[in-house]
């Protein structure tokens, strides 16, 4: 059985900053991408990051450059997110998600398989 399990979420105030995780098991950890998604209330789930099976590549929103950062540690199955200069407009749920290797589409929702149940990030001014 797959579990993707996110925490680290909060409230912080704007300027701060946030490290989310993501704790894997059930599935070949090494070998997926692994990406984070965000959700604000009526609005579509948005990509946040993206990082390769390798590591090495990771890829990241407009929104989210210069401020985040995705890694993972695949002795620990974990993956992360740093977000700093964090902003009200960053008020979302944010969601950790697991799919096969390639590269295609790796911005999409509807191609990653595996779902965490999310954490709340919100960010107060």
């Amino acid at each position: 059985q797959v579990q993707l399990v996110e925490s680290g979420g909060g409230l912080v105030q704007a300027g701060g900053s946030l490290r989310l995780s993501c704790a894997a098991s059930g599935l070949p950890f090494s070998s997926v991408t692994l990406a984070w998604f965000r959700q604000a209330p009526g609005k579509e789930r948005e990509f946040v990051a993206v990082i390769l099976s390798s590591g090495d590549v990771a890829s990241y929103a407009d929104f989210v450059e210069g401020r985040g950062t995705i890694s993972r540690d695949n002795a620990k199955n974990t993956v992360y997110l740093q977000m700093n200069s964090l902003k009200p407009e960053d008020t979302a749920v944010y969601f950790c998600a697991a799919r096969g290797p390639g590269i295609a589409n790796l911005r999409r929702p509807v191609t990653y398989i595996y779902w965490g149940q999310g954490t709340q990030v919100t960010v107060s001014s």
